[in-house]
């Protein structure tokens, strides 16, 4: 029942003649350091994964095998990842606003309609779409765009966690807990640290002691695919601005 109430939205969309739907969501505008992604889906009209929901009312280990089921049935998906220097610079509305246009561009497929959770004016390249409050909890594509973007993200972070252990990416994924709050600190800053959320620190304290990636970092990050870039005289950043959209399909 909770699976066919999920598809109430869509399966009215379809009967209104809108056949490729696809369905937008983002992880990651709330952190402390990491990256936003944004994830956009278009899944086929009887489509009816069982535990397709709101990502985060999903446990991280039913999220990984959904993720593998979703893109393996989905008729296209993209996934676009915007860096912290990205999201310093432009604020982290309009970097998922940029990953949704990413998105759009990566698809395979023009889709006719895009429902996206809770965001305006966005440019969506001439596709039209509708914005629905709580759309990860709401529709059936939505929700499993979340799952995409949510696993996209953990995954980066878990990576990160290899490079820097003493901060327990791996656990709270660059969230505010009381975990990495204590090994910033305690440690300072890294490089994917999102100053625009870090407000709540005295950020000149940190950043003498900001930690520096360097030339194993990037050998380990590359062999990863993670997009890293060297900033000749100074040290070793994420270079999001040049980041690839990551285009897949089934």
């Amino acid at each position: 029942e909770r699976l066919t109430n999920l598809k109430i939205i869509e399966n009215e969309l379809h009967q209104k003649g809108f056949k490729n739907i696809c369905g937008i969501d983002e992880a990651g505008r709330g952190p402390l350091a990491g990256p936003v992604v944004v994830a956009g889906v278009i899944m086929p009209a009887d489509s009816m994964i069982e535990g397709v929901n709101d990502s985060k009312k999903v446990s991280e280990k039913k999220r990984e095998a959904l993720y593998d089921i979703i893109i393996k049935e989905a008729i296209s998906y993209s996934v676009a990842i915007i860096g912290q220097d990205v999201i310093d610079e432009i604020n982290i509305l309009n970097a998922t606003k940029s990953g949704v246009t990413q998105v759009v561009e990566g698809l395979d497929i023009t889709p006719d309609l895009i429902i996206i959770d809770a965001l305006e004016h966005i440019d969506t390249k001439g596709v039209p779409y509708e914005s629905i409050i709580k759309g990860d909890a709401k529709c059936y594509s939505i929700g499993a765009a979340s799952i995409i973007a949510k696993v996209t993200r953990d995954r980066i972070m878990r990576e990160w966690d290899t490079i820097y252990p003493q901060y327990g990416f791996a656990q709270h994924k660059g969230y505010g807990t009381k975990m990495h709050m204590q090994a910033i600190r305690e440690y300072g800053l890294t490089p994917i640290a999102l100053m625009d959320n870090l407000g709540l620190f005295e950020q000149p304290t940190l950043a003498a002691h900001c930690v520096h990636v360097n030339d194993n970092d990037i050998k380990i990050m590359a062999q990863k695919h993670v997009c890293v870039a060297h900033n000749p005289g100074s040290n070793l950043k994420l270079a999001s601005g040049i980041a690839p959209v990551i285009k897949m399909r089934n």
